[in-house]
């Protein structure tokens, strides 16, 4: 056991492998000369969704419950397998939201930007079933670059693709665990993303998926569907490979920091170098929701580890979420936590590990859960990077309001 003035615990390698398919774009996306730069807006004023009237510990308790409810989300039961670039991301129930436009004229559009995610879909016109959004649903008839995949293409032959009826016309159909879905057509479109500098950066001939029947079980309802950044090869990190050679980082700022106007960041290319002092690099698999989850027999040891540094009497979450709940004042002794994984021990911000649940209670920010996930609250002020050749991902401390 760790004294008061070490990092405590030690959660062992938490998905040590990083299973992740390495492949070429299959669109001529073209190269960018020059890197760009756009803000990732968390839950803070910047966002368009901000509630003012909600405390901090409000927005804490709406994360965790939207990351409990989601853990099996991005389990599909069906397979499924620039030298720089940043783009907009805007938190909302726990998750960040990715700005981009889609064809041509661009049309506006907010999706959940998600690691454990391999396809990039949003809700189209005509639709049979849709959930409720506040932006309109995306009419592909408007599109002068819209076109529909045709079943012989290559991209057409994969487990979750099917051909249409009549067919002309390759369809696709993702299914998740908690059973929301999208079912459509795969087509080929222009996507735009924004720049601080003021410049878009159009994305042509990129794969996504147009849903005309979709389901979505969860609070988020200003979304229009997913961008997958995961290993999948029709993911937008694999089509936009050639160009930002298999690299991607981002930097979450902490939700202390959800009122102040401060943003997060999501880089491609080179822009997502993760170096210096400090940088640990280890395997590790996409996956995604707020909360890191461990198997339940080692996070029993864990908790009680925890528990054992901590001289105050614990209490119950009145949310009955998390089980290891604290009065918090500043007395308060919180021991830091370290994740250690294969090859990389990385220091987590106690900030993040311990968060408010209701006003004066904390609650540590763990749960049992299986697979195991490095939830995206322990990951604040970490600047991650991913590297789909090296097939390694980064960790360094960092100040993520600085960058």
């Amino acid at each position: 056991m760790a004294s008061h003035d070490q990092s405590l615990l030690s959660f062992a390698a938490l998905a040590t492998t990083f299973s992740i398919i390495l492949l070429c774009s299959f669109s001529p996306i073209e190269a960018f000369n020059g890197g760009f730069t756009v803000d990732l807006i968390h839950d803070s004023p910047n966002s368009p969704f901000f509630n003012a009237s909600e405390t901090h510990s409000q927005r804490i308790a709406k994360a965790l419950r939207r990351s409990i409810n989601c853990v099996n989300l991005f389990k599909p039961t069906s397979s499924v397998s620039p030298n720089s670039l940043q783009t907009d991301t805007i938190s909302d129930s726990g998750e960040y939201l990715l700005k981009y436009s889609v064809g041509t004229p661009p049309v506006p559009n907010l999706a959940v930007a998600d690691t454990g995610s391999d396809l990039i879909w949003l809700q189209c016109k005509p639709c049979i079933e849709c959930y409720n959004q506040t932006a309109p649903l995306f009419d592909p008839e408007k599109s002068t670059t819209y076109k529909t995949v045709s079943c012989t293409s290559s991209l057409c032959k994969s487990p979750y693709n099917s051909c249409s009826i009549d067919g002309t016309r390759c369809q696709y159909s993702m299914e998740y665990g908690d059973e929301s879905f999208s079912k459509g057509d795969l087509a080929v479109e222009t996507i735009t993303l924004g720049s601080n500098t003021g410049h878009s950066v159009p994305l042509r001939k990129t794969i996504i998926g147009c849903g005309h029947n979709n389901n979505d079980t969860s609070e988020i309802k200003a979304s229009t569907g997913i961008v997958g950044l995961g290993g999948g090869k029709l993911s937008l990190v694999s089509q936009l490979h050639s160009s930002i050679g298999g690299k991607f980082s981002y930097c979450l700022v902490p939700f202390t920091y959800s009122q102040y106007n401060t943003s997060s960041k999501l880089n491609f290319g080179s822009h997502a170098a993760v170096s210096g002092f400090g940088t640990v690099s280890t395997p590790l698999e996409y996956k995604r929701t707020a909360l890191t989850k461990l198997p339940t027999e080692f996070y029993k040891k864990f908790e009680s580890a925890v528990a054992e540094e901590i001289n105050f009497e614990r209490i119950d979450d009145p949310s009955h979420e998390l089980s290891l709940c604290y009065n918090h004042s500043e007395d308060t002794y919180f021991p830091t936590i370290t994740a250690h994984f294969s090859g990389a021990d990385v220091k987590l911000n106690r900030a993040s590990t311990f968060v408010p649940v209701t006003c004066g209670i904390v609650c540590l920010a763990f749960v049992a859960a299986e697979p195991s996930i490095f939830g995206n609250l322990a990951q604040s002020n970490l600047l991650v990077g991913y590297d789909l050749v090296e097939k390694t991902i980064s960790f360094k401390t960092t100040d993520c309001t600085k960058l």
